[in-house]
């Protein structure tokens, strides 16, 4: 039988064991972004193309990965649920997901009732994240140049003015939502737009969004949405938008 004296040597002697150990951390920012699980339907979670820490200061490490493996998955995963047993939902889901995605949220009217709201909402949230992610990049921000400056000039009156209708947008945006830079076909136009509702109709090509869901910032922003606004801005992918606008173009 041990006694209050054993007892108390076997405690210490443990816990001095213990500090002796080599301590380790969880390091985000030395982390590449996680390898999407694998997908359980049609759909799987888009791996962000840069690390979590990517786009620090602007948009911190944790806020990223929660939002990535977190939010957008769980997009993906109740998506896969609502057209689970459904294949006349889907067209050709191959490696462009967007593709079919825009198919499957344009054909909404045409689906059966019970399974329209799920996909508005994890469809368009599992689309506009793909985008998202796509739409920034650590070596982003400053001006576009080229063909998205000579449109920017011709719709808005300069850069420092579209920069002002959208930030005016994103900020207007009521509640949970995003602002989109939008090409409609013969020059381009902000929209605001609620919940996770796609900019996918007809003749319309998202160039540019912001997400302005409260967990997409609120880690390092809390309320102060300006202040995310005015550091998405430095992350901008304008390469990717440049890409879209040639691509709707051609």
């Amino acid at each position: 039988m041990m006694t209050r004296r054993k007892a108390l040597k076997t405690t210490v002697g443990s816990a001095m064991a213990l500090s002796l150990l080599p301590q380790t951390s969880t390091v985000l920012s030395a982390q590449p972004a996680a390898t999407a699980p694998a997908a359980t339907g049609p759909f799987s979670l888009a791996k962000l193309p840069y690390a979590y820490d990517a786009l620090e200061p602007h948009i911190d490490a944790r806020t990223m990965e929660i939002h990535h493996s977190k939010h957008h998955a769980s997009y993906v995963t109740n998506l896969n649920k609502a057209v689970a047993g459904k294949p006349e939902l889907l067209g050709t889901v191959g490696e462009d997901q967007n593709k079919a995605l825009e198919e499957l949220i344009r054909g909404l009217h045409r689906w059966p009732a019970e399974v329209r709201t799920a996909i508005r909402n994890h469809g368009g949230g599992t689309y506009n994240h793909n985008l998202f992610w796509q739409m920034l990049s650590k070596t982003g921000g400053g001006e576009p140049k080229g063909e998205v400056l000579g449109a920017i000039d011709k719709s808005f009156g300069g850069f420092s003015k579209f920069k002002e209708e959208f930030t005016k947008t994103a900020l207007g945006q009521f509640g949970s939502g995003w602002a989109w830079l939008l090409w409609n076909g013969s020059k381009l136009e902000v929209k605001g737009m609620p919940n996770q509702d796609a900019p996918v109709l007809p003749g319309q090509t998202a160039l540019l969004g912001i997400d302005v869901w409260e967990h997409a910032y609120y880690l390092k922003y809390q309320n102060r949405r300006a202040d995310y606004i005015n550091a998405f801005y430095n992350v901008v992918n304008w390469d990717f938008v440049q890409a879209r606008l040639a691509a709707a173009k051609a």
